[in-house]
């Protein structure tokens, strides 16, 4: 598995995702109050958290992005 997320993508991962996972357990804003919006929000968010952890996106891979500079 080569690394293709760089520090900024990361950390925009990192930050969204964890937002995509607190706001529906808050329910802010009420277009959470739908349980396939709040388990889908929250989904999407642990798939972010995850790819930021790996430092692989088999998206990027797909499409033939790269946001590391030195590839490592």
């Amino acid at each position: 598995m080569t690394v293709n997320l760089g520090s900024p993508d990361r950390l925009i991962r990192f930050i969204l995702g964890g937002l995509l996972i607190a706001l529906p357990l808050l329910n802010m804003p009420a277009i959470w109050s739908s349980g396939v919006m709040a388990y889908g929000s929250m989904a999407i968010g642990l798939t972010l958290i995850v790819t930021a952890m790996f430092r692989f996106c088999p998206l990027y891979r797909i499409v033939g992005i790269s946001t590391c500079k030195n590839g490592s």
